[in-house]
Parts: structure tokens; C-alpha cells; sequence
């Protein structure tokens, strides 16, 4: 078996293909023995796949083209959400943008997908970055408890986060998710050299997480049961909404869209615009050469 150190930003939705493919013994019938570590934050996992501690990184592009504009060499290889998944949340003490100026707000960890989408949220209610102070808070649950608590004013919380905040009543300031923005929201990276010098497990891995990702969208019964266990939910309303969002969502064939990462690198101002220097489809592009991704369809097919 080839050992592969796989990093996840935190237990939410976009895990669900990894955790399928693992789940199902898909890993195994390639010849691969995955690792999966949360690493709590996107910033702080890229940092370590970029340090050679992770063979590869569930993470948006904001993180990657961050530490890619510092030196770093990394590529997106395959997508696990292309549109924006996050809902700005505020304290139930909060009911407008002027309520929220000099308020903090918690991110993940700063240059993570959480800290760029939050600017986002602040700029629809009128608001910059300097009218907020922006914390570090680490995953989900600790962003949601924080929010809860009073510590903070507002955060961005995806699945299945998102669900639990509705279910305490928390208000929604801003939704992005009805809207489907296009943006490499979650991605697969790895350094560039793993392209080139592990092209074999790395092409394997990917056909694996291909076919999880297909079966948990094909498989509602076993999807959710998988996605209760990664994110330790227990709730069956939460994960029902966590999964259906999943399944809405999710690229069938994992492939990221150019308007998905153009958007992100619009909104950092140093970063390169060149796809290639972010995103290397060549993986992806020989499966479907070979008809991997049909014959998942054919497999799956609903």
C-alpha cells in the first residue's frame, strides 16, 4: 500500500467524497493507504502539504494562491465545491450592517477561505475590513459556539455549522449560498512536484475520491450515515440538510471552473490572475480521456 497524508480544513460537507472513498474501501482496491488529518484551517493545512508534512490539502483556492504568491508551488488538482458555501451569521443581539461596525468577526484562520468570503459578506452590507475586527477562531463548531457565546459579532459558517446555527436562532445577515457565486470554495491541492514525481497514486487517489464523491451523491442512505460520522453530527434534520446541500452542490466530476477560481483571484489584489500558476487540470483531463468519468456515470447513475 501507498501512503497518502491527506489534510481536511475541518469536519464539514466537501469532506464527504474523502471520506466516502475511504469509507467504502475505494482507497484500498487502488493500492492506497490514506491518512486523514483535520488540520483546523485551510491557511494551516497548506502551510504543511507546503512544508511536505501533507501529500495533499481539501482547501479552497484563496489559501493556495496566498502562499503560492509567497514562494510556495502549489496546484488545485480537482474541485469539491465550486460556488460559494458559506451564510453570514451575526449575534441575535445584531440586526444591521451599522450594528455590526467595530464588532468582531471570527474566520478560521487568516488567508482562509472563511477570511476572503468574509470580506465578501462585509462589502454586500456596505462595510470594509477596517470596520470589523477580523479573529482567528479555528473550525466551525468553535466559531459557532463563539458566536453564541457573545465573543464575536458575525462569522461565516458552511454545512453542517450553518444548520445548527438556524436550528439557535442565529440571524442571517447575508446568504451567498441561494446565490451559487462561482468560486473554487474547495479544492484538492498538492505541490507541484507530486504531479510530476507521484503522478500514479496521485491519478489513483483521485479516480477513488471521484468514485466516493459519485456514490455519496447516488446513495443518500449510506452518504449521510458517512457524513454523520466524519462531521459527528447526530441530529438526522442537520445532516439530512448538510447532505442535501452536499448533493446539490458537489461537481459530479470534480472538476474545477474557470469562473470559479478567476472570481477568487479578483478579490486578492497581489495574487496571480494566470490559471495555470494556481490550477493543473492534467490529471482530471487523462481520467476523462480514458472514460473514467463515464463509466461512474454509467455505475451511478440515478
Amino acid at each position: 500500500m501507498e501512503v497518502l497524508r491527506v489534510g481536511i480544513s475541518e469536519p464539514v460537507n466537501t469532506v464527504l467524497a474523502i471520506w466516502m472513498a475511504e469509507a467504502a474501501g475505494l482507497y484500498a482496491a487502488e493500492g492506497l493507504a490514506v491518512e486523514v488529518a483535520n488540520m483546523n484551517g485551510g491557511s494551516r493545512g497548506v502551510a504543511e502539504l507546503a512544508a511536505g508534512r501533507l501529500d495533499a490539502m481539501h482547501v479552497g483556492l484563496s489559501s493556495v494562491a496566498r502562499l503560492n504568491r509567497s514562494g510556495a508551488d502549489l496546484r488545485i488538482v480537482a474541485a469539491l465545491a465550486n460556488v460559494i458555501r458559506f451564510t453570514f451569521f451575526v449575534s441575535s443581539r445584531i440586526a444591521t450592517a451599522a450594528q455590526l461596525k467595530g464588532g468582531v468577526v471570527g474566520v478560521t484562520t487568516f488567508g482562509s477561505e472563511s477570511e476572503t468570503v468574509a470580506e465578501l459578506a462585509l462589502a454586500r452590507l456596505g462595510l470594509v475590513r477596517a470596520d470589523v475586527t477580523l479573529k482567528e477562531l479555528g473550525g466551525s463548531a468553535r466559531r459557532l459556539a463563539a458566536l453564541m457565546s457573545g465573543e464575536i459579532a458575525a462569522t461565516a459558517l458552511n454545512e453542517p455549522a450553518a444548520g445548527l446555527a438556524r436550528e439557535h436562532g442565529l440571524r442571517v445577515l447575508v446568504d451567498l449560498v441561494p446565490e451559487r457565486i462561482p468560486w473554487l470554495f474547495t479544492g484538492i491541492a498538492v505541490r507541484r512536484e507530486t504531479i510530476r514525481d507521484r503522478g500514479g497514486p496521485l491519478t489513483r487517489f483521485l479516480k477513488a475520491t471521484a468514485e466516493g464523491n459519485a456514490l455519496a451523491r447516488s446513495d443518500a442512505a449510506r452518504g449521510k450515515a458517512v457524513l454523520a460520522k466524519g462531521t459527528g453530527i447526530g441530529d438526522p434534520k442537520i445532516v439530512d440538510i448538510a447532505y442535501e446541500d452536499f448533493r446539490a452542490l458537489s461537481p459530479p466530476e470534480i472538476a474545477p471552473t474557470p469562473a470559479a477560481a478567476e472570481n477568487v483571484l479578483a478579490q486578492l489584489s497581489d495574487a496571480s490572475r494566470d490559471l495555470a500558476d494556481h490550477i493543473d487540470t492534467s490529471i482530471l483531463d487523462g481520467l476523462r480521456r480514458d472514460g473514467a468519468f463515464a463509466e461512474l456515470q454509467e455505475k451511478y447513475r440515478r
